[in-house]
C-alpha cells in the first residue's frame, strides 16, 4: 500500500473550505472533511484511481479525486510508493498550476 502524505498547503486548503462551510452548517463541514479523508485514503490501495487533471492534459503526472464540492490534487511517486496530496479547491473554482507548486509543498503535515 502506498503512503499518503498531506502537504501543509493542502491541509490549509481543506481547513479553509471546511471553515467556510461551517459558517452555515458545522455538521456538513465535519461530514465533508471525513469524506475527503476517506476518499483520499482509498488512494493508498489504488494510487492511480484518480484521473489526470483535465486542465493539464494530454500528459501530466498530477491526478485528482473529486469529493464534491472539493477537487483534491495529488502526485503519485511510484519509486517511493508515496502519494503527495498537493492541494484542495472547491470544484467551481478554476484550476491554477500554482496550486501544485506553492511554497510549503515540500512541508508535510
Amino acid at each position: 500500500m502506498a503512503e499518503i502524505v498531506w502537504t501543509v498547503p493542502a491541509l490549509n486548503d481543506l481547513e479553509a473550505i471546511a471553515e467556510y462551510i461551517a459558517l452555515d452548517n458545522r455538521n456538513a463541514s465535519v461530514r465533508l472533511v471525513r469524506l475527503v479523508f476517506a476518499h483520499v485514503e482509498e488512494l493508498a490501495k489504488h494510487p492511480l484511481l484518480g484521473p489526470r487533471i483535465p486542465e493539464l492534459l494530454p500528459a501530466s503526472r498530477y491526478r485528482q479525486v473529486v469529493e464534491p464540492p472539493c477537487r483534491v490534487f495529488y502526485r503519485y511517486e511510484k519509486n517511493t510508493d508515496r502519494i503527495f496530496i498537493l492541494g484542495v479547491i472547491r470544484g467551481e473554482k478554476l484550476f491554477q498550476k500554482r496550486l501544485l507548486h506553492r511554497k510549503g509543498s515540500d512541508s508535510f503535515g
